[in-house]
């Protein structure tokens, strides 16, 4: 067995009774289960240490050689989230009236989007994800990074539950392309926009589209 110099004791692992493992895995379904994504967000004011706390767990995720090839971007700023929306607007234009395949479209209707959105500048918070394409070490010269969008969609799901645990709610947006995200943000050429991630309160009297989960039989397979 190789000897691993840097390795330390894991003594943070926690086994429940086989009772208490199935309510804790239940439970933690039900909560996940609450989680709808919406597009109409209050204004009310959201405490920035819940925004700091999530994204602090989104950073516990694991990630190809341990690299964390991600950057989370917080925007409040009003003026930054105007821009944000002007750029998103833009491209949202070209894909609705240009770029979307017709059956794409038609996959969109029961969700009634457009390429308004509104929600860029209501929501309290943006959250822009950003993946690294290659790290720099002390001399700045590129590090390659492994699995980077694996990894950072894994924490990205992380981020989204760890907001819905908390009492916010999101929702994913991906205007592609994202580049102009890149300049209004200062972020370097080496990481590239992966998801707009927009965090608030649900406004008051909200919808969501009625539909429906797929089933553990229809997911899963067990062998």
């Amino acid at each position: 067995m190789k000897n691993h110099n840097s390795f330390i004791p894991y003594t943070d692992y926690r086994e429940y009774p086989t009772e208490e493992m199935i309510a804790r895995s239940k439970e933690f379904y039900d909560e996940v289960n609450r989680r709808r994504t919406v597009r109409d967000f209050s204004t009310r004011e959201v405490p920035v240490e819940v925004i700091q706390n999530c994204v602090q767990a989104a950073g516990t995720a694991p990630s190809g050689a341990h690299q964390q090839p991600w950057t989370f971007v917080v925007v409040s700023n009003p003026d930054l989230k105007k821009e944000i929306r002007i750029g998103a607007e833009k491209e949202e234009s070209l894909f609705y009236h240009q770029r979307a395949s017709e059956e794409y479209l038609r996959d969109l209707e029961p969700f009634d989007t457009d390429e308004n959105k509104p929600f860029l500048e209501e929501a309290p918070y943006l959250i822009v994800i950003f993946q690294h394409r290659y790290g720099l070490d002390d001399e700045g010269n590129r590090k390659k990074h492994y699995y980077i969008s694996e990894s950072v969609g894994i924490a990205t799901g992380v981020l989204i539950t760890a907001l819905h645990h908390s009492g916010l709610v999101t929702l994913t947006h991906t205007p592609s392309p994202m580049k102009f995200l890149n300049p209004i943000l200062s972020r370097p050429e080496r990481e590239r926009p992966f998801l707009v991630l927009a965090v608030g309160y649900p406004a008051d009297g909200v919808q969501v589209p009625d539909i429906k989960r797929k089933s553990l039989g229809e997911i899963a397979v067990f062998k």
